[in-house]
């Protein structure tokens, strides 16, 4: 199958870096309920490994569409605050909506690059990041700059992605594609969902830009691929709207789309529980360290 998607000679499709700040923050925001019921269970994990209290003023990084910073708002209610912080003005508008529809008065939110971001009321206690860490083009300078953010002794959690090998809805889901179309392997340690995936290089990171006291704890769980209760079919169209899976053979014509989709289905076929969805390994690394 993979001769219908490349002629010899051609050269392997190359993934575009992601942009959050447009095309992939559209996308999150067109899939939001998809996509945190497939991760909420990783944000309530880290929420409780944080255990937050009320007073506590808290970042969240990478916030999304808001749910993590909702429920950071209540736990540190309510004389605490947190402001919630993201590159997508797509997502920002989104999770200043749910915020006012919410009652909530302790939470604020900023559009902007965390790398460079300035906080008026800085610095926080706290800073909390739900897979919004991992895509800085220089992570020492972006943490350095997280840093500054926090007063001294202050604390992060990270939920960053462990090993592409140990994260099957990734994994095998590139299985499928690389059937069409050759993908170059993924360059280690480059920004991407699976940047942290070495916890060397993310300590390097954290001494780096002036963190200390790392600890990380290892969080496995099965993720609902195309949200909970996904027939294979669904998850299928989950993937190809809002993955790298879709990217990567967007343009590669209908003969070839539509041979990869029922290869996948066939794959998400395998993992299908009744009332479940398809439900796939994941793998994470929780990471906490001092200011």
């Amino acid at each position: 199958m993979g001769d219908e998607a490349t002629a010899p000679g051609d050269k392997p499709e190359e993934l575009k870096p992601e942009d959050w700040a447009g095309e992939m923050g559209l996308k999150w925001l067109a899939n939001l309920s998809l996509f945190e019921q497939m991760i909420a269970p990783i944000g309530e994990a880290l929420l409780a490994r944080a255990d937050y209290q009320d007073g506590t003023t808290v970042i969240d990084l990478g916030c999304g569409g808001g749910a993590t910073t909702l429920a950071i708002a209540d736990a540190v209610a309510p004389s605490g605050n947190v402001m919630g912080l993201d590159i997508s003005p797509d997502l920002i508008a989104a999770a200043q909506e749910r915020a006012d529809n919410s009652g909530a008065g302790n939470i604020a939110f900023t559009c902007a690059d965390a790398a460079t971001v300035q906080l008026a009321d800085a610095p926080y206690d706290r800073l909390f990041s739900r897979f919004g860490s991992m895509f800085f083009d220089d992570p020492v300078s972006a943490f350095r700059n997280l840093h500054g953010l926090l007063r001294e002794g202050g604390r992060i959690d990270l939920a960053v992605w462990g090993p592409p090998r140990d994260n099957l809805w990734m994994m095998e889901m590139m299985g499928v594609v690389r059937n069409h179309v050759e993908i170059p392997p993924a360059v280690p340690r480059a920004p991407g969902p699976f940047a942290f995936e070495d916890l060397d290089y993310l300590g390097e990171i954290l001494a780096g830009s002036g963190f200390t006291n790392v600890d990380v704890a290892s969080y496995e769980a099965l993720q609902p691929v195309g949200g909970i209760g996904a027939t294979p079919e669904k998850a299928v169209e989950f993937a190809f709207a809002s993955m790298a899976v879709g990217r990567a053979l967007a343009d590669k014509g209908a003969a070839v789309i539509e041979a990869a989709s029922k290869e996948l289905a066939d794959l998400f076929a395998k993992y299908h529980i009744a009332g479940e969805g398809v439900m796939m390994k994941g793998k994470v690394w929780m990471v906490s360290a001092t200011a």
